[in-house]
């Protein structure tokens, strides 16, 4: 299967998806199609793990502001949070390896996976409230990750987080110098592909279900307050323009 935005390779155990949008990876509603053909290509396959990585010095700067407007954005929403709802149809323990930036979409792709390691580089951040709007997977997952106290200080700051602030909350599992990411995610997975795929699966299977919320139901109701409620803002617009037009939004309503 050929893609122009990212790389697919599966092995007997373990598929890698790569993001190779450079310089940073920015997602957009093509390059979001083309993980979720790539996802869609795993299902039923022997597979342990998948690792998600990045080419480039980011590992994504997040989703294209512009296709959050106008009628691309329901488009937008559907191919972004397809992403997610295959990754967890999967089963699969997923680990991120996150060698730079991560924000936006890109940290909620990082922070989605199970396990992430990450270079002492790497930053992670929300700034979507800085553009008038919000963003939904960690809307969705931050709270269960780290505590709805942390989660919206990250979520309505924008503020962007070092990696080892981001492993004290416990967003990431590891952070080594770049130098060793490699090394570091090579040996996490190591570990992962020595153990009964079945097992692997059931066990993840367990944790999840034994959070006792409806992910499904959460995300659903998430999503129709972002379209039906803030992307009718004025100030969701004037947000998104202004980041474009490289300059300070003038909010209207309050």
């Amino acid at each position: 299967m050929a893609f122009a935005h990212i790389k697919l390779e599966v092995g007997e155990q373990l598929a890698t998806l790569t993001l190779c949008r450079e310089p940073l990876n920015v997602l957009n509603i093509a390059m979001m199609k083309e993980v979720n053909q790539a996802l869609d290509s795993l299902a039923g396959r022997p597979l342990k793990a998948l690792l998600i990585k990045a080419e480039g010095k980011a590992f994504s700067a997040g989703v294209d502001v512009g296709e959050h407007l106008g009628d691309q954005v329901k488009e937008m929403i559907a191919a972004f949070h397809g992403i997610f709802r295959r990754l967890d149809a999967l089963g699969l323990i997923t680990v991120a390896s996150v060698q730079g930036a991560a924000l936006g979409g890109g940290c909620e792709l990082a922070a989605y996976c199970d396990l992430v390691v990450a270079s002492e580089k790497a930053k992670l951040g929300q700034p979507e409230i800085l553009v008038g709007v919000f963003p939904p997977i960690a809307a969705l997952t931050f709270p269960r990750q780290i505590g709805y106290k942390k989660a919206l200080e990250l979520i309505v700051t924008g503020e962007v987080i070092s990696a080892q602030e981001a492993l004290r909350i416990g967003l990431v599992n590891q952070v080594v110098p770049p130098a060793e990411l490699e090394q570091a995610t090579q040996a996490l997975l190591a570990k992962l592909t020595a153990l009964s795929g079945l097992v692997l699966k059931l066990t993840k299977k367990a944790l999840v279900g034994g959070l006792m919320d409806d992910k499904k139901r959460g995300l659903e109701y998430i999503e129709q307050v972002y379209l039906d409620e803030v992307m009718q803002t004025q100030d969701a617009e004037e947000g998104l323009r202004a980041f474009l037009d490289k300059r300070k939004p003038v909010w209207r309503e309050s």
